[in-house]
């Protein structure tokens, strides 16, 4: 389990029967806190329950390379190793390869999504959970310890250095999407080219079913947790994710606070945004949702161009949403919910 960006939209997905060679195979298994769903046709059941089972097996390696809730991965380890200048960390060709997706969405998204903001991420889940609210003291202090700056990667010999002391790693808004992405390519591996992965709400998917133009994918009313939007989307060799604060929040004199945090003030955001996006890998889908909840609208949009990714931006203002969207996610749109 990872300490987890909860998504605000459950999506819904739609098959139609497909022609008689090609079975439809769907397993679940509860991986991460949520339910692990795979769907993907194929013609012998044997060798279909064989892959899913392979595909289970890759997630748990990456899961134990990746979470902080696990004190003997991969993941606590280097936090644990924080603060020592002198003692650079070996990393599994995994981790180095996130560590690099993720300065790069440091970077690229001025830092706003930033994998260094576990303690201010523990700080906050804590209070939530004990519905009470910090002094700005508390959250300086405890912003003070964040920055990916701080972390100093050996790409010539795949070794990572913690610089700050009390640093902690979170990989919970990138994760999921990764994960998704290496479960799609292995199956690729296997000639198995009409999938769909569903890790967490960060959905990844390949060919489209047998007979179809696509996966048919439905988005939540913003700040709802089962009404859909009346328009349903189609697509193939996509990456769609969303997310928002309708199941985690805090409220504080009259301000909402999400439990997505902005690194640069330490609070959650207060701005009611739904945030979806359809980029071409999950790893990008999944951090880009983070971002374009903290960055302004225009920014959101310039940054998506530059990525290749298309966004919906759902904002509540007034009690109503209005939706901003970069033009080429209107293609992806069927009219009306069949």
């Amino acid at each position: 389990m990872f300490t987890r960006i909860l998504k605000t939209v459950f999506f819904l997905l739609l098959t139609t029967a497909c022609a008689a060679q090609q079975k439809r195979f769907s397993f679940t298994q509860p991986k991460m806190g949520s339910p692990f769903g795979i769907i993907f046709y194929s013609e012998d059941s044997v060798q279909a329950n064989l892959i899913a089972k392979q595909c289970f097996n890759l997630v748990d390696s990456f899961v134990f390379i990746f979470s902080d809730y696990i004190d003997s991965s991969e993941l606590s380890k280097l936090s644990a190793s924080a603060g020592n200048k002198d003692s650079a960390v070996s990393l599994s060709p995994a981790m180095f390869d996130m560590l690099l997706k993720a300065k790069t969405a440091f970077d690229k998204s001025e830092g706003t999504f930033d994998i260094s903001i576990g303690p201010l991420s523990k700080f906050w889940r804590k209070l939530r959970k004990a519905k009470q609210f910090p002094t700005n003291e508390a959250v300086q202090a405890t912003k003070k310890l964040i920055g990916l700056n701080k972390l100093t990667l050996d790409t010539l010999n795949k070794k990572a250095i913690l610089t700050q002391p009390g640093m902690q790693l979170d990989l919970g808004g990138i994760a999921q999407g990764y994960i998704a992405q290496k479960i799609i390519d292995f199956l690729g591996t296997q000639h198995i080219n009409q999938a769909l992965v569903n890790c967490s709400g960060d959905i990844v998917m390949s060919g489209a079913p047998p007979g179809l133009k696509g996966w048919t994918v439905g988005v939540n009313v913003p700040e709802s947790t089962d009404e859909i939007l009346s328009r349903i989307l189609i697509m193939q060799n996509k990456a769609i994710t969303t997310s928002g604060d309708v199941y985690q929040f805090i409220e504080h004199e009259g301000k909402r606070y999400s439990h997505v945090i902005n690194p640069h003030t330490g609070y959650g955001v207060t701005n009611q945004r739904n945030v979806t996006v359809i980029a071409d890998d999950g790893t990008t889908a999944d951090w880009l949702t983070k971002a374009c909840t903290i960055l302004s609208i225009k920014k959101s949009k310039k940054l998506a161009a530059e990525l290749g990714a298309e966004i919906l931006i759902a904002e509540i203002k007034k009690g109503k949403p209005i939706f901003y969207s970069t033009k080429g996610f209107n293609r992806y749109w069927k009219q009306t919910f069949e």
